[in-house]
């Protein structure tokens, strides 16, 4: 059995754990030591330490304070990492705990963090997913079932100081184009609310002005939402600090492409067995500035989809210029307003896409000046047929069960 090196009590605040943090720092200590081609188990809060409750209620989602997210476990050091090495990390199990049997999903308020699709769904809204071995189903959303792919949302290692301050300065120079924007632009340091794992008080105070939040992707890894890094799955991470410093966190049962609620994932506390191993130089030798992944060999089989189409042309019928992320957006919007002709909420689609295991691709990036966005939908997650057909759509669902808090508003 393999050592388990982090351990996490779900009873207790985040903060009273030495081995969790929740900022980028080069100067966090190693919550703990391993060496090359060892293989060990490290348990994790959910992202959010707890904040948001099985429940009825979204009042936890549209109050969650986003300055303390994401909770990571780690630093992990690997001996005789040096700056310039690969860390290869493998993915050799990921579950959940026995006594936690459930995830969460959620759109946050456009006044607290927004998402992906805030403008039409401007309110905090939830919902709660249990699970049954692998698969999950909602009592918020009916006729919906699906296997989970289990994933770290969040994995990287440390970074240098350099790097540090160029994340800072870059993001800062963002945000200031625009600082009265809602949501803002780009999450910067906030000191109040840092866990810097096991430095001491002074200096934790001192590097918490300066340390990175772990909102977005990074040169290092980070928060790449990537569903298909579940068991078997290996990552190439570049290293760039002593030891490398490994922490993970922000676990999801179940996700899609996009993870495009925000809180888009089903999200939840649980544990990840991992190995760890080193290339030498191998950021040099393989030109590696970003991780490279490689994805898991067992994925939910789905053989039947819907796909929808987007193109680069916004809602207000405004042309834009090959931009993925305009089209993706008209994919997903397409899909929502599908769903909602079979009785789904606007809500309750949108949730559908942010949890099932939709496949989100960028079809077409030549072709001027449209680019070409689709969203595959799984139709076999679905409790009653929702191809189209001769007939016109059945209303399976009659909205009577909604995410809880606020009404569907369109």
């Amino acid at each position: 059995m393999a050592e388990t090196i982090i351990k996490v009590d779900l009873s207790k605040s985040a903060y009273e754990n030495d081995k969790i943090h929740n900022r980028w720092h080069p100067d966090i200590p190693m919550a703990a030591m391993v060496k090359p081609g060892d293989d060990f188990i490290v348990e994790c809060v959910d992202w959010t330490g707890g904040q948001i409750k099985n429940d009825d209620s979204a009042d936890d989602v549209r109050d969650v304070d986003l300055t303390q997210v994401h909770f990571l476990s780690g630093p992990i050091g690997v001996e005789g990492a040096e700056p310039g090495d690969l860390l290869v990390v493998d993915i050799l199990d990921i579950g959940t705990f026995e006594d936690s049997q459930w995830g969460f999903n959620g759109f946050f308020s456009k006044q607290n963090g927004g998402g992906f699709l805030t403008e039409h769904f401007p309110e905090a809204q939830k919902s709660i997913w249990d699970f049954n071995g692998m698969f999950t189903s909602s009592r918020h959303i009916p006729g919906v079932e699906f296997a989970g792919m289990i994933h770290p949302g969040l994995i990287g290692c440390l970074p240098s100081k350099e790097m540090l301050d160029m994340w800072n300065e870059r993001e800062k120079g963002l945000y200031d184009t625009e600082p009265d924007r809602i949501p803002e632009l780009a999450a910067l340091p906030c000191a109040d609310t840092a866990h810097m794992g096991r430095m001491s008080p002074e200096a934790a105070k001192e590097a918490a002005a300066e340390a990175a939040r772990t909102v977005p992707p990074r040169e290092h890894g980070g928060n790449c939402d990537i569903k298909d890094l579940s068991r078997g799955s290996k990552v190439y991470f570049p290293v760039y600090v002593k030891d490398g410093g490994l922490s993970v966190g922000d676990l999801h049962f179940s996700q899609g492409d996009g993870e495009i609620t925000f809180c888009g994932a089903i999200e939840m506390a649980g544990w990840i067995h991992m190995r760890v191993n080193l290339i030498k130089d191998g950021m040099e030798k393989y030109a590696i500035k970003n991780p490279i992944f490689k994805p898991s060999p067992i994925t939910p089989k789905y053989d039947d989809y819907l796909i929808f189409e987007g193109i680069s042309v916004d809602e207000e019928g405004e042309q834009h210029y090959l931009d993925v992320h305009v089209a993706y957006r008209q994919a997903c919007l397409n899909a929502i307003e599908y769903l909602k002709k079979f009785g789904y909420t606007g809500a309750q689609a949108y949730a559908i896409l942010g949890t099932a295991p939709v496949q989100g691709h960028i079809s077409g990036v030549v072709d001027i000046p449209n680019a070409c966005a689709t969203l595959w939908l799984p139709t076999d997650i679905f409790e009653k047929d929702v191809q189209p057909n001769a007939e016109g759509p059945t209303k399976y669902y009659d909205g009577s069960v909604d995410v809880p808090l606020s009404p569907d508003k369109e």
